[in-house]
């Protein structure tokens, strides 16, 4: 049974793992690091359930990180529209820091 249950939590250690490098590798865009950014955040949702559901604990605190989550998308959403809005794409070669 621990052996099971050990090689369940391998699939959110590897999701994270493939978003943190998504996160690293694609930096061109600003949409696909906000889409890298949920997906981290999604993986570790995912470890958290896992392991309050393995250790038999309330889950106040993963539905706290869920909606701290949510505001975190919805605050990523407002400033991709921001930039386009401003510089016209969401490439980071076109922004200047000293344009602000």
């Amino acid at each position: 049974m621990v052996a099971l249950s050990m090689s369940v939590m391998v699939v959110p250690i590897v999701m994270l793992v493939s978003g943190v490098s998504s996160f690293v590798g694609r930096s061109k865009h600003l949409l696909s690091t906000l889409l890298s950014l949920e997906y981290i955040m999604l993986s570790v949702f995912l470890l958290m359930v896992m392991l309050t559901g393995f250790l038999g604990s309330d889950g106040y605190f993963v539905l706290f990180f869920l909606t701290l989550a949510a505001c975190e998308g919805a605050l990523g959403l407002a400033l991709l529209v921001s930039v386009v809005r401003t510089h016209g794409n969401d490439n980071f070669s076109s922004f200047v820091s000293l344009e602000c």
